[in-house]
């Protein structure tokens, strides 16, 4: 796992903990609303649904 990749790992771990908790009933109906726009972003952006769409990363749309 490279340095910039950690981060991201502890934002998605924060964001299923807060899910966890707004199904719980333990966090407000903002924090869920925030958490379910997060988790949608990161789950575009998976390798799999960029394959399913034909999306490019931004590094390869620079080198064409």
């Amino acid at each position: 796992m490279t340095q910039h990749d950690i981060p991201k790992a502890v934002a998605d771990g924060a964001a299923v903990l807060t899910t966890v908790g707004v199904m719980v009933t333990w966090l407000p109906p903002l924090a869920s609303l925030f958490t379910i726009i997060y988790l949608g972003l990161r789950i575009w952006e998976t390798d799999t649904v960029r394959k399913l769409t034909n999306q490019k990363k931004a590094d390869d749309a620079k080198q064409e």
